[in-house]
């Protein structure tokens, strides 16, 4: 008796043992996935920027290998480390959800859901005659986005001294922020969980005016020219949504539910980009699914479609559009399924070209960059995903240069102002997130390289390795105590084209350089993930942005 009670204590410990410490996931995975992995693998775990997830890929794989991959990432792609979110078992439950995923209801997008999410927060026409100038700056344009990805805030800076002006709460993920170019005191974010917010800059604090819950998962957002007209992009439900950009009111939504992909089936389709250009009355969006562009007139009555774009690649995404001469006559589409720039021209609503940015690149542009050339002319570039480099193109659709870079990059961005154009590493792992890659506008080579170490940041000299500047870094360190690597991106004018801001994503800083140089000016400190940022001044002049 005495044996038996041993022997089904010993039991019962062990089943309590392997509960506890070694296979019991209390996470929500559904939730985790819409969260943390649906906007880079879809919704239906189709794959976009991330692979195809659904069973008839998945099931066939090694369970203990796809675990591996979700703890310690992939190198080399977008997929990062979830180790310090994920025990081994919530790990191997997240492969069980994939390898055993049966299916969502496609969501419709409908006028009636977006109305119901419609806010309307402070009266727009009290602010407007209390506060006929900026409060908090000397010009609205000084002002300055910042993105606090995990904080889910938008925070606005001073431009010009880098002050913090005040913080938002504004959605999980906070992902696009815009500007009405005609009215620029009026300002727009909009997060990955699908709520769009509308600031008045010209007020203390810069105090919201409405917001609007257009799906549960959002991506893009542009203001028309005229500043009449705002769209903002889902892909939960897919659709693209107008809105009166004095107000936020809902006026039509475009559902793309049921759309036609490149190899002739129907199915539903995310929206990606969203583009105005100041070449037409017009606002495009990107069907990420689907392969398509739909261009809207916005002047005409019922907000019609009046382009449609098909055959562009596959898994659009981001995308910009051309300066010089016809500004913004040319939409670059980064298409990341068939590695293409796709050249839509708003003049004859087509395709009129593709630009290969290489096999396995996966373009992502951001803002993406365009410039004149004393030997090309017009150029253009974007940056890639999977392969350090940057591509550059002219105005005959022809590549005339691939620069390398230390590895994978999410933004490419200029100005007027720098002799350089600012390529990030982000992806390109812990060796090399901690450099920007400033590279010649007119020799079309990299000429310095900025690196911010645990200690201390260098511009070097990449033929000869020679430091040219250098200064202290304050060193942050994680939970275990040891010393993080910054890992940089986004680089953006700021101070009257004066400086560069570039943010560090996992040390809560910006860092602040001279446009001209990249010597280091100072910090701007306190920040949770900043990620994105957006100089209104700078935007003023860049179509489509």
């Amino acid at each position: 008796m005495k044996l038996n009670k041993i022997v089904t204590s010993v039991a019962a410990m062990a089943v309590v043992s392997t509960g506890l410490f070694a296979g019991t996931s209390h996470m929500d995975i559904e939730k985790m996935f819409e969260k943390e992995c649906q906007g880079c693998h879809g919704p239906n775990h189709e794959g976009g920027v991330g692979s195809d997830l659904r069973p008839k890929v998945t099931a066939k794989k090694n369970a203990y290998m796809l675990a591996e991959t979700i703890l310690n990432g992939r190198a080399g792609t977008a997929m990062p480390q979830f180790k310090e979110k994920f025990t081994k078992a919530d790990a191997d439950k997240m492969v069980d959800y994939i390898q055993h995923f049966k299916g969502k209801k496609i969501e419709v997008l409908t006028m009636d859901a977006v109305k119901k999410g419609w806010k309307k927060l402070n009266n727009r026409m009290d602010f407007l005659k209390k506060y006929p100038h900026a409060v908090d700056v000397k010009k609205n344009t000084d002002i300055c986005f910042v993105t606090e990805r995990d904080a889910a805030k938008v925070v606005f800076v001073d431009g010009t001294s880098g002050k913090i002006l005040s913080r938002h709460p504004a959605g999980f993920a906070v992902h696009v922020t815009v500007t009405n170019k005609r009215q620029p005191r009026y300002a727009y974010s909009i997060s990955r969980s699908g709520l769009v917010t509308m600031f008045d800059l010209n007020t203390p604090g810069q105090q919201k005016i409405a917001e609007v819950q257009v799906g549960s998962d959002s991506r893009g957002l542009a203001v028309s020219p005229d500043g009449k007209y705002l769209m903002a992009g889902n892909y939960v439900p897919g659709g693209a949504i107008l809105m009166d950009a004095m107000t936020l009111e809902p006026l039509k939504v475009y559902p793309t539910s049921s759309v036609i992909n490149m190899d002739g089936d129907i199915g539903s389709s995310r929206v990606a980009g969203i583009y105005d250009t100041p070449y037409g009355p017009y606002i495009a969006f990107a069907l990420k699914d689907a392969g398509h562009v739909y261009i809207v007139d916005y002047s005409k009555e019922g907000f019609p479609i009046v382009g449609d774009i098909p055959n562009i690649g596959k898994i659009l995404h981001d995308g910009f559009e051309n300066e010089g001469k016809e500004i913004g006559r040319y939409l670059m589409q980064a298409s990341q399924g068939s590695d293409v720039m796709g050249i839509i021209d708003f003049k004859t609503k087509s395709l009129v070209a593709k630009v290969y940015t290489g096999p396995g690149s996966k373009p992502h542009p951001g803002q993406g960059s365009s410039w004149y050339n004393e030997k090309y002319g017009q150029v253009h570039a974007t940056n890639s995903m999977n392969v350090g480099n940057v591509v550059i193109w002219d105005n005959n659709w022809d590549v005339v240069k691939e620069v390398r870079t230390a590895g994978g990059g999410l933004f490419v961005g200029t100005s007027e102002h720098t002799p350089f154009i600012w390529s990030d590493n982000v992806i390109g792992g812990p060796a090399n997130w901690n450099k920007v890659h400033l590279i010649n506008k007119q020799t079309l080579e990299t000429d310095r390289i900025l690196t911010v170490g645990t200690k201390k940041g260098t511009i070097t000299d990449p033929v000869t390795h020679k430091v040219l500047y250098s200064w202290s870094v304050p060193t942050v360190k994680n939970k275990k105590g040891k010393a993080v690597i910054p890992r940089i991106l986004h680089a953006e004018p700021a101070n009257h084209g004066h400086w560069t801001m570039i943010s560090e994503w996992n040390t809560g800083r910006i860092g602040i350089y001279e446009a001209k140089t990249g010597k280091f000016v100072k910090y701007i400190k306190g920040l949770t993930t900043p990620t994105f940022t957006y100089s209104i001044e700078h935007r003023q002049t860049i179509p489509g942005a």
